[in-house]
């Protein structure tokens, strides 16, 4: 142990030496020159990603705005211990959030099985228009989406509700958009649809580092296309699968703003509160500015454990890990 150490004592100390003489390999300079590449994105990192970490304070005072920091006043874990209290509505958010976050995770193998099915087009032409329609609604703001959704819909004149009407297949307006007993089931297909012609893209491009030898070897031994699929172009593509299925584990607390905001309404919102709208409803709608950081703190802390977690189990399962 002390004999590597002196080693890489040695080595840092011939490093050290290369750079003030100017003496350096070609490979340390593209190591200096990669070094110097990525360090803007880390001073970005740093500044819009760390240093507000240091608002997290607001979380053990009662801020006060316009108060110094000498004169508020600390009340150490009150909010913490107000989240799991049953105080306001935040046990409903919390079962908001898990079980739409759920339904995502359910949903997680439909990408797989649409890129899978894409790959399989042999008509380049007809697989790249597929691609490209699935792909668009990714590109789409969540207020345009509400608002074609809100055109087809509608109880009023909603072109779905219109043409159903004249056609006597519907006596009652549907309506989806105020439907609580339907409200999650509803957003989650709205998600699908707008995420998995892009999510496929990252599986289609995992299928092109597959062996094209493998393909060739099982067509010597006479696998047909679905043997083929689950086999070769399956096992290609699960670690790409599971590396994403970790993120979105470790993002389980976050499943977005801008969908359940704008979809938000008096008849749905008990269902489709989720804790990001909740805690910018209480943050910056009541001023509850320590309350809401104090949730926006333990939601990052647990997804940073979830990711842990995730990964340790995958480690265990699977032998990999993505760190």
């Amino acid at each position: 142990m002390i004999h590597i150490k002196q080693l890489n004592l040695e080595k840092k100390s011939e490093i050290s030496v290369a750079v003030l003489h100017g003496k350096l390999t070609d490979k340390q300079k593209n190591g200096i020159k990669m070094l110097l590449l990525i360090l803007p994105f880390l001073v970005f990192i740093f500044i819009f990603s760390y240093l507000p970490l240091a608002g997290w304070w607001m979380a053990f005072v009662d801020y006060k705005i316009g108060a110094p920091f000498s004169k508020q006043k600390f009340v150490g874990l009150k909010y913490f211990q107000m989240m799991f209290s049953g105080v306001g509505s935040f046990p409903l958010v919390l079962r908001n959030t898990l079980v739409l976050s759920g339904l995502g995770l359910l949903c997680s193998p439909i990408p797989v099985i649409f890129a899978v099915m894409l790959s399989k087009v042999r008509n380049g032409k007809i697989a790249k228009i597929v691609q490209t329609v699935t792909s668009f609604p990714n590109f789409i703001s969540w207020v345009l989406v509400y608002a074609l959704f809100f055109a087809l819909f509608n109880t009023n004149d909603g072109a779905v509700n219109v043409l159903l009407a004249r056609m006597h297949l519907l006596s009652t307006p549907l309506n989806i958009l105020g439907d609580a007993d339907r409200a999650w089931t509803i957003q989650t297909l709205i998600g699908i649809w707008k995420s998995t012609g892009w999510s496929a893209i990252i599986y289609i491009a995992g299928m092109s580092g597959i062996d094209p030898e493998l393909y060739d070897a099982a067509d010597v031994d006479g696998a047909g296309s679905f043997q083929k699929i689950i086999h070769i172009t399956i096992p290609g593509i699960m670690p790409t699968f599971f590396v994403l299925l970790i993120l979105q584990i470790a993002n389980i607390l976050n499943n977005g703003f801008d969908q359940y905001w704008v979809f938000q309404n008096a008849l749905t919102m008990d269902k489709i509160n989720v804790l990001d709208t909740y805690i910018y409803r209480i943050g910056i709608g009541s001023l509850q500015y320590s309350f809401s950081t104090a949730m926006g703190m333990a939601k990052s802390l647990i997804s940073i454990l979830l990711l842990t977690f995730a990964n340790r189990f995958s480690k265990l399962i699977r032998g990999t890990s993505i760190f």
